[in-house]
């Protein structure tokens, strides 16, 4: 029995329902879905879909392990420690790739005390600035997997000397990027000279992306065409992508309203980290 097709159909309220027909004419079904996130779910689906046809739809576990899927959890610092620790102990069973920021980067003694309480790495560095921001993280022995920001911790040399730092701690790089595509290609551009970058942050399809996606201000988006879970480094002129000057004229031109992070509160009426 071999895999011959895979359709997915959208229906209403929030349902992703997924039929997996074979040369058999037995089918399967599924419903892949995160609440909220259809099309992201979709677009995966169809990605890793790739992978199932023509293979046999029995070798459950081969075909798990042949699908570009490992999940990280980003705390985004949004918790107290105590709760954070029970977290990290309930998550480890998934096997999760990192923890993100289970405490803020202001609290690292809280950041040590996690640590002692999962084996799952722990990751951070978005909100540090330059390589004397990464030198306690990296000489506490803590953090398992670093995330300077290109825009935020001093552009691609400094980056690059900070990943440097990292790998003579034996630390891994996983370049913070939710912004937008002359940063993303400046981040590429350091993963493909640095040895120890394990993923790459990118926004594109990301739900804050209502007014403008990531690639609607190139003239070309193939750079940043996603195969198999990859995007290939830019390989044109500078940082090898190239801005649609008249559309950013424009857009500059319009106006927008100022974006603001949002004000998230507990249910007690206390603010939360965003």
């Amino acid at each position: 029995m071999r895999v011959t097709a895979l359709e997915l159909f959208a229906v209403p309220p929030r349902r992703l329902f997924l039929k997996v027909s074979t040369d058999e004419g037995v089918a399967g079904s599924g419903e892949p879905i995160v609440e909220g996130r259809a099309a992201t779910v979709a677009a995966a689906v169809g990605e890793l879909g790739e992978h199932l046809v023509g293979r046999d739809p029995f070798r459950i576990e081969d075909l798990f392990q042949v699908m570009g899927v490992e999940v990280a959890v980003d705390f985004h610092g949004r918790v107290h420690r105590a709760m954070a620790k029970r977290l990290a102990r309930a998550l480890e069973p998934y096997d999760p790739l990192f923890l993100e920021e289970p405490a803020l980067p202001e609290h690292p003694e809280a950041l040590r005390e996690i640590a002692r309480h999962t084996s799952s790495p722990i990751a951070c560095g978005e909100r540090l600035y330059t390589r004397w921001g990464f030198k306690d993280v990296l000489a506490s022995g803590v953090v398992d997997v670093i995330q300077p920001d290109l825009s935020h911790a001093g552009g691609l040399l400094e980056c690059r000397k900070i990943a440097a730092m990292a790998e003579a701690f034996d630390v891994a790089v996983a370049p913070h990027c939710p912004l937008g595509p002359i940063a993303l290609a400046a981040s590429l551009q350091l993963d493909a000279c640095t040895p120890n970058v394990v993923i790459q942050e990118q926004s594109l399809g990301i739900h804050y992306n209502d007014a403008a996606d990531l690639l609607d201000y190139v003239t070309d988006p193939a750079p940043f065409e996603v195969v198999d879970g990859h995007m290939a480094v830019p390989a044109g002129p500078g940082l090898g992508v190239e801005i649609d000057e008249p559309r950013v004229r424009a857009a500059a031109a319009a106006g927008a309203a100022p974006w603001r992070n949002p004000v998230w509160r507990n249910a007690d009426g206390t603010v939360a980290e965003w």
